[in-house]
């Protein structure tokens, strides 16, 4: 049995989306000969709560937890907040929001806090990690960002011990989508992107989760091209069951209100008015439609409701524990995802194609939704200035589950255990 240490952010009872891989990850490596333990924070005070998730933590899993030291109870007083309060991501990365002491805080955030605000975590997860690793034998080092703290960490750890690093990236490092049209200093830029190099120099291994970003970093650093892969976000099988049965829209009686259903945090960049001004027009002739969030909305997206006079016909339902969030999706008939990222692969849209239902989905030049849309004859991926009639458009889609049924994540796992093997032959 091989020896591989996770280092993740967030660990239950966090109910941040995140954690759902690398979860997904330590309860399926033992079975193709891994053995992982886990360097996490003591509390996630940002994330909404998800008590479910702790029984998924595999048992006999060696967890080291360190202190976050996050920014956050500061953060609530800046801006006015309680302790008690949530803080919305959504929200706290918005441009719409002029108060002076929301921009204040987000310059701090994107110039002092490096590469993001969990940074404070290094200081005692390093230690914690040198302690650890002095009496325990690791083959491999797996990191997971964002937030791209743990990335550094890893990269200290790897450095002392001289393990194996293979940094996971979710998400872009340097540019992630919601720096763009954010002021950040050059001095600040150049700081993390000299981490970004030397993190990505040293690792032996790079897994992105996109087609795009993987290509996308081979033309920033060459060096990259010869050891880094692809592994797919995917989905938990075990969520997804027969107890869920998905109906068809053919054949549906119109006098039933539709759901269109619309999962996790939706930013000022993704605000998709195409689709509020088609469901404002199908409303107004006589189409019942709901339109149903879970998650964040920011101020923006809300305000783009308002101006379309949707709000009536909006349900606003904030967090909800993972397995209430696929049990809403089976309810609703049509699910939104909003890719404006032309590298994002939303994690969601594995979950959306494992349901089965019509998927509505924006973005421009986001080739690998529109390619995982066509395959699996899901739905379709409109551009944002998109006039047509959205429902006309997806009304002959019929969802292939088992195209989605490939991305399981125990079959993930299958493959980073093979990535893994590999990397430490070589060394």
């Amino acid at each position: 049995m091989k020896n591989v240490l996770f280092i993740t952010y967030a660990w239950p009872p966090s109910g941040k989306a995140t954690l759902h891989w690398p979860l997904a990850m330590l309860q399926h490596l033992p079975k193709h000969g891994w053995q992982p333990s886990v360097l996490t924070t003591d509390e996630d005070t940002f994330s909404h709560k998800d008590e479910s998730l702790v029984k998924k933590i595999p048992k006999n899993l060696h967890i080291i937890k360190t202190s976050a030291n996050e920014p956050f109870h500061l953060y609530r007083k800046f801006i006015g907040k309680k302790d008690s309060s949530p803080l919305l991501a959504s929200e706290a990365m918005s441009t719409t929001n002029t108060s002076l002491r929301h921009k204040l805080a987000l310059w701090i955030r994107l110039n002092l806090f490096i590469p993001d605000a969990r940074v404070g975590w290094y200081f005692s997860a390093v230690p914690a990690g040198k302690k650890f690793l002095r009496s325990h034998t690791m083959d491999a080092i797996v990191t997971i960002g964002p937030p791209h703290s743990a990335h550094l960490i890893g990269w200290k750890l790897s450095k002392k011990f001289n393990i194996p690093h293979v940094p996971i990236l979710i998400d872009p490092w340097v540019d992630i989508v919601y720096y763009h049209n954010l002021h950040r200093s050059k001095f600040s830029s150049s700081i993390d992107i000299f981490f970004e190099r030397k993190v990505l120099q040293n690792a032996k291994h790079v897994i992105f989760v996109t087609n795009t970003t993987l290509s996308d970093y081979h033309k920033k650093y060459s060096f990259l091209q010869e050891k880094s892969s692809v592994l797919y976000w995917g989905y938990n099988e075990e969520y997804f069951s027969d107890r869920f049965p998905t109906k068809s829209l053919e054949n549906d009686d119109n006098s039933k209100e539709k759901i269109i259903l619309h999962a996790g945090n939706m930013y000022d960049y993704q605000n998709p008015i195409a689709l509020w001004k088609c469901v404002k027009n199908e409303i107004a002739n006589g189409k019942k439609l709901r339109l149903r969030f879970l998650g964040t909305l920011s101020p923006a997206v809300k305000k783009s409701l308002e101006e379309f006079s949707l709000l009536p016909f909006c349900d606003f339902i904030g967090f909800l524990p993972y397995e209430n969030i696929v049990e809403e999706l089976y309810k609703a008939d049509y699910l939104l995802v909003c890719a404006a990222e032309k590298r994002h692969l939303p994690g969601k849209l594995f979950e959306y194609l494992r349901v089965g239902k019509p998927i509505i989905a924006f973005g421009d030049d986001n080739v690998e939704v529109a390619e995982m849309l066509q395959l699996s004859n899901s739905g379709i991926l409109f551009s944002h200035n998109f006039t047509g009639n959205i429902f006309d458009a997806i009304k002959n889609v019929q969802p292939n589950i088992e195209f989605a049924k490939q991305f399981s994540r125990e079959k993930i796992a299958e493959g980073l255990s093979g990535m893994l093997r590999s990397i430490i032959t070589k060394t």
